[in-house]
This record gives structure tokens, sequence and C-alpha cells, in this order.
């Protein structure tokens, strides 16, 4: 039997700075690689793909934004597969006949957090939760949510 352990975390100030700058730093990503996206289909007529984005990524990270070199790679590459799982869903909504909604540029507020950004974006701030759990301990700087 599986369990669900939630925790809800008390990140300090500096730790809740530096998640807010990857996370506008992210949602700059999303954006940037949706309107790539689109004007690529609405000047050329050609299609770019998840992998076609994903390998441009070290080019950004170390010519267009050196500020992306602070941010775990993996993060990155989940911000544009988060992007390619949307269209997806739009293309599935096309096909199906239903109300499409193409997929639409994250403003602040509305680019959620997921646990990776939080894995690996700082070592000090536990949030990786199962193999302290499998060990019976308990992660610093979390409690358990009521």
């Amino acid at each position: 039997m599986k369990k669900a352990y939630k925790f809800r975390l008390y990140p300090t100030s500096t730790q809740e700075q530096k998640l807010f700058w990857t996370l506008t730093r992210c949602r700059e990503l999303y954006n940037a690689a949706l309107s790539e996206r689109r004007d690529a289909y609405k000047y050329a007529g050609k299609s770019i793909s998840y992998y076609q984005q994903k390998r441009d990524l070290p080019e950004i990270k170390a010519e267009l934004r050196p500020e992306y070199q602070d941010i775990h790679s993996q993060v990155l590459q989940d911000v544009l597969l988060r992007l390619e799982q949307a269209f997806k869903s739009f293309f599935r909504r096309v096909k199906a006949g239903e109300k499409p909604g193409y997929p639409v540029r994250r403003i602040s507020g509305r680019f959620r957090a997921y646990q990776m950004v939080l894995e690996l974006m700082d070592g000090s701030m536990h949030t990786s939760l199962t193999p302290t759990l499998e060990r019976g301990g308990r992660p610093e700087h979390a409690r358990t949510a009521t």
C-alpha cells in the first residue's frame, strides 16, 4: 500500500527570493518558446518540436541568457516539456472536435511551482521526501500540513 504525505515548506527569505527568481526565468522561457513556435508556424509554416527547442538550451544558457546557468538544466527542460504537453492537448482537442484552447502566455502568478523546481533549486531546502521518509526520518524545514 502506498501512502501519500503532504508537507508544507517554510523557506527562508533567501530561498523564497531564489524560488521567485527561478520561477520568473522559467516563465520567461515558457513565453519565449511559445512565441518561437507560434512565429515559426506563422511566418515559415513549420512546426518546432520539443526536441528542437531542448537541443537549443545549451546555446541559450551559454550565449543569450547567461543567468539561466544558475538554473538546473532539467528544470528548463521541464518548462519546455510542459509547453509540449500544452500543444499535444491542444491538437488532441482539435482532433476530437472540442473547444481547442490554444496555449497561452504565462503571467506572474499563473506559473506554478512543481516539485522538480524545488528539488533542483537548492540543496538546503529539503523537498525530496521519499528517501528521508523511507529511513523513518523527517526532512528539515518541513512541517506536516493541517
